[in-house]
């Protein structure tokens, strides 16, 4: 009888590893759930605001929106779990790269199957509309390529497919990404607030990711820099963007962004927040010195 508990045990185990909250050693893992609670929370929101009569008139419209949003915003978690590590020594966001990724594609397929809800389900009817309207389009082939890094992102899919090779196919998130925030732009019309803030927290991302490949892992001052640099990119295609767009004249948007009564300009939230991973680095570092002192 040993043998048969031995191997229920084992099979316990296997199915465990599998578990979204579990690490590999089949034990609770703090930093995965946090961020599993953290990924469904939206989900549970929209659900419970659904049930109550929360989303308004147009409820099909809310949820496509709100879904899409979270959409963008995971995607830009994917892609700040590797910067976080670095920065702040932290191999344990290792763990959560998968989960959140593998998230990014569902959640936008959950926003193109909202779509076809909002359009009764007809399907030649979406078909045409895809093909025919551009933002539709780059959409769609984003999740097209969302579905094929969630369907090689298991450990099968690697050892399969090689190292080098994963990795090549696993960059075209990057393109894939800046199609979704061109698809937002194009979602957003006249309010283009959001889309400004997450193209600079965008650009922050790959600038980081350009100079380490070049320059190895930026310094304390080299992250003040890249914080600096966003900033003023982002301020700078703001004022740009809208000046063209509205006809205003150029010095007058550069003004608005020190005008407080207009609210905080985006470029500001990406200051603040790539010097915020420069603090947390300094401290983190500070930290490792008392440590080895």
């Amino acid at each position: 009888m040993q043998p048969i508990t031995s191997g229920n045990q084992s099979k316990r185990r296997a199915i465990a590893d599998y578990y979204p909250w579990t690490d590999r050693t089949g034990r609770v893992s703090l930093v995965k759930t946090v961020v599993l609670l953290a990924i469904l929370t939206p989900a549970f929101l929209l659900i419970f605001d659904t049930l109550v009569g929360k989303l308004s008139a147009r409820p099909w419209d809310v949820a496509i929106h709100r879904v899409g949003w979270w959409s963008v915003v995971f995607l830009l978690a994917s892609l700040t779990v590797t910067p976080l590590r670095r920065t702040l020594r932290w191999n344990g966001l290792f763990a959560v790269r998968r989960m959140i990724g593998v998230s990014v594609f569902f959640t936008v397929a959950l926003h193109l199957l909202l779509y076809m809800g909002q359009q009764a389900w007809d399907l030649p009817k979406i078909a045409t509309e895809i093909v025919l309207r551009f933002y539709l389009a780059i959409g769609f082939v984003a999740l097209l390529g969302l579905a094929a890094l969630a369907a090689t992102s298991t450990d099968g899919m690697v050892r399969r497919l090689g190292g080098k090779r994963w990795q090549l196919l696993h960059k075209l998130v990057y393109p894939i990404s800046l199609l979704a925030l061109v698809h937002f732009f194009l979602q957003s019309k006249n309010d283009v607030t959001e889309p400004i803030l997450f193209s600079g927290l965008f650009a922050w991302l790959m600038l980081y990711r350009v100079w380490r490949w070049r320059l190895g892992d930026p310094s304390l001052g080299g992250l003040a820099a890249l914080a600096i640099a966003t900033a003023l990119l982002t301020g700078a295609g703001e004022s740009i963007g809208i000046a063209l767009t509205h006809n205003v004249p150029l010095s007058v948007m550069l003004q608005s962004q020190f005008d407080p009564s207009i609210g905080i300009r985006p470029a500001w939230w990406v200051l603040g927040a790539g010097l915020a991973v420069t603090v947390s680095s300094a401290i983190r570092q500070y930290q490792r010195l008392l440590a080895s002192a």
